[in-house]
């Protein structure tokens, strides 16, 4: 029997003006499963989640989910069909209560996201299930606080509560522990734990103790390819791994640059599709 893939990619690549931010990855994540993505500064993770989410237009390859090819889709009909992506930051509506940005998520499902002239009785009742979700995060105590109050690590905690709004059957979550503090982490990683239960989560993450606590599969990445994957065993006792981590000071410089180049380049690229 074949593995049950819900995404999968068929020889991507991205190309900025000559500098190959991407290069013939393929990447298969099985259904049900936290699926790591992890490497270097410069290795390609973000611009991956970029092309898979059509933040970018690839430059060649395929991107199936759940079996359809959804390479030429827009990056809303994406996120309707099912796929969800979280950012490095924290992206919650500050000055709003925690109820409400969830609520403002829930609305989407409504489909009276822009029905600004409708009652507010028409928004409470969706109030119950803002509640389960936020429950669902351990944020239910927090329903009608200010979301700028928050402490950093309940703001992602929040934020993964917005995503649930959405139903997503894939949950892509782009570097969810950093700039944390060591308790915000364990919080967020349990969460992550928690809520991958009923769905598949694909994430970027930089702590390899995350990692290692969540992951079934790592990828890593190392200059735009695949270097090896497995699991957290296979991964971490893989001597090319070590290198590409700890490297030389030299290699580490080349990292820094090619990090440097890809930011730049997609940063360009980012600017020249929206103005087409």
């Amino acid at each position: 029997m074949s593995a049950d893939y819900v995404l999968e990619t068929r020889n991507l690549v991205k190309a900025f003006k000559g500098f190959t931010a991407v290069d013939d990855v393929n990447l298969q994540v099985t259904r049900g499963h936290i699926h790591a993505l992890i490497g270097p500064n410069g290795a390609g993770k973000t611009t991956v989640f970029n092309l898979l989410t059509k933040f970018l237009t690839p430059t060649s390859g395929q991107i199936l989910f759940n079996g359809k090819d959804i390479t030429s889709m827009k990056p809303a009909a994406i996120a309707r069909a099912g796929v969800i992506r979280s950012f490095q930051i924290s992206a919650v509506f500050p000055h709003l209560t925690v109820l409400e940005n969830v609520r403002i998520a829930l609305q989407r499902k409504e489909g009276n996201s822009f029905h600004f002239w409708r009652p507010q009785s028409v928004l409470d009742k969706l109030n119950d299930r803002a509640v389960e979700l936020l429950d669902s995060v351990g944020l239910a105590e927090f329903a009608y606080a200010q979301t700028v109050d928050l402490s950093y690590g309940r703001k992602r905690a929040l934020e993964i509560a917005t995503t649930l709004a959405l139903d997503p059957e894939l949950m892509l979550l782009d570097e969810p522990t950093q700039g944390m503090g060591h308790e915000d982490v364990g919080l967020v990683a349990d969460l992550i734990k928690k809520v991958s239960a009923e769905r598949t989560i694909l994430m970027v993450e930089h702590n390899l103790h995350v990692v290692s606590k969540l992951a079934d599969r790592i990828t890593v990445l190392q200059r735009g390819a695949i270097l090896t994957e497995g699991d957290y065993a296979t991964v971490s006792s893989d001597p090319r791994v070590r290198e590409a981590y700890m490297g030389t000071a030299a290699s580490e410089e080349q990292d820094r640059i090619n990090a440097e180049q890809a930011a730049q380049a997609e940063r360009d690229a980012q600017k020249e599709e929206a103005e087409v």
